[in-house]
């Protein structure tokens, strides 16, 4: 944790974005992070909510379209998103990781469509590069696009200081 930054790792932030049922919540509580997760379904939040009471963790949920209710400038030192793809958020999560801060994206691409499982909607399938294109203004520490089991891309990228 010390290379995300100055701060004692008691005040590192991080967020997961539609944190679902909350799998990553308790790994990042549990490494140390102040941790947040938002997700526009409540129920999914109240079942995030109930696994991290029961293993003992804080952590702090809310429920918010992210198009409508923004997320703050340069306040996370981690964002995790996975099986998550709203093209118009990619903006605003650069924007919300501090300097120094890193966005780690994992999220289907086209490719997956002819393994005929998961997403089938254009909307929710990355095409060729995107990612990478699409978080261009970051420093790409990590880029891959995989066929297999899943088609996936996978990008770890850092706000410049």
């Amino acid at each position: 944790m010390a290379r995300l930054g100055a701060r004692a790792s008691a005040s590192l932030r991080a967020l997961d974005v539609a944190t679902g049922r909350g799998r990553h919540l308790i790994p990042l509580a549990r490494a140390g992070f102040r941790t947040f997760g938002v997700d526009a379904r409540f129920d999914a939040l109240v079942d995030a909510r109930d696994a991290c009471s029961r293993s003992g963790i804080a952590v702090r949920l809310w429920c918010a379209d992210l198009t409508r209710h923004p997320l703050p400038p340069a306040f996370f030192d981690v964002i995790v998103v996975t099986r998550f793809l709203q093209r118009n958020l990619f903006g605003a999560l650069a924007d919300a990781l501090c300097p120094g801060g890193v966005l780690v994206y994992e999220t289907f691409t086209a490719a997956q469509l002819a393994l005929g499982s998961g997403p089938r909607s254009p909307d929710h399938l990355l095409k060729p590069g995107e990612l990478r294109e699409a978080f261009r203004s970051l420093q790409i520490e990590f880029y891959e696009e995989v066929v297999e089991p899943e088609a996936l891309a996978r990008l770890v990228a850092r706000r410049p200081r």
